[in-house]
């Protein structure tokens, strides 16, 4: 019976992190086009994105489920440290495809699968054998295949960039491991994701006013804040990315992290350029070149390990 418990429980985290990732790969989709169609700021963007998720939740909470707002006060410090991850990851891969390109930014994003395994098995006593080793190989392998990040000419000699995309990936993987404990500290994930969400927020609103003209992609000035303007339709998309692609990316994320070790959550996670690239193809007609197809088969070769050994 306790097996059947574990595997039941283990299911609802796979199903969980395979929906996380389906709605997260639509996120560069929306991305792509408000900078081509608005020219949005990235870090701009940023701070909408995480505004209006924290901002829909809290009304759904005062209006639903005013429970889910209880009991987090004395976790408060550490949901603000979460948040602060959170929004260091957020800038900094943002920075990171400002700097690098989007191709060299994803692979240097999953480095999180690496950091994740290893961090997992120092700071929260997860396994590592070898089945998760070797998918973690394969799911970084892929990503650079993916992501055409074979190509010398796209890493080009920006050594910030790249420092700034490795940052990325550790911000990730703490993220990972910190959506773990506040699972074990008995908070709901979404009760978790509002708090962050609104940190977050907090913490990019301040970047922007107070050294975005020093950042590629911040507030030059405050009032560029609203760069949207009255265009409808831009403040739409930017409505709909941030709660659909990103509050149940990142909401079902948390979920996952309540049923599976966070090295296997975010081992999944990097099936996510995949299923973007089978999205830009229906949507915009793009092609995946033979290697980038073998790119995909290589990550999901590397899930399906993961899944079939449970470790």
């Amino acid at each position: 019976m306790t097996e059947q418990i574990d595997k039941s429980h283990a299911n609802r985290g796979y199903l969980a992190a395979f929906g996380s990732t389906l709605f997260l790969a639509l996120t560069a989709i929306f991305i792509r086009y408000l900078s081509v169609n608005y020219q949005l700021p990235a870090l701009i963007l940023t701070f909408w994105r995480e505004f209006f998720v924290a901002f829909f939740l809290l009304i759904f909470f005062l209006l639903f489920k005013p429970i889910l707002l209880k009991g987090a006060r004395p976790h408060l410090p550490y949901l603000a440290v979460y948040g602060l991850v959170l929004a260091v990851f957020n800038g900094s891969w943002t920075l990171s495809v400002a700097l690098s390109g989007a191709a060299v930014a994803t692979v240097l994003v999953y480095s999180s699968a690496a950091f994740t395994a290893l961090l997992g098995w120092l700071i929260l006593k997860e396994d590592l054998g070898f089945s998760k080793i070797i998918a973690v190989i394969l799911s970084l392998a892929g990503c650079a295949l993916v992501a055409n990040a074979l190509n010398p000419s796209l890493w080009g000699q920006n050594a910030f960039g790249i420092l700034t995309g490795i940052l990325s990936g550790l911000c990730y993987a703490a993220y990972s491991l910190m959506g773990r404990s506040a699972s074990q500290r008995g908070l709901n994930p979404w009760t978790t994701l509002f708090f962050i969400f609104g940190f977050a927020a907090i913490f990019i609103l301040i970047a922007n006013l107070g050294i975005g003209r020093f950042l590629p992609g911040g507030a030059a000035h405050p009032s560029e804040l609203l760069w949207l303007g009255n265009s409808l339709s831009g403040w739409g998309v930017l409505l709909i990315l941030a709660l659909i692609p990103t509050l149940f990316g990142y909401g079902l994320y948390n979920v996952s992290l309540h049923h599976l070790p966070s090295s296997v959550a975010n081992l999944i996670m990097t099936s996510e350029p995949v299923f973007t690239a089978i999205v830009a193809y229906f949507m915009f007609g793009e092609m995946l070149a033979p290697i980038q197809i073998l790119g995909a088969v290589v990550i999901l070769s590397g899930v399906v390990i993961i899944r079939q050994t449970g470790k």
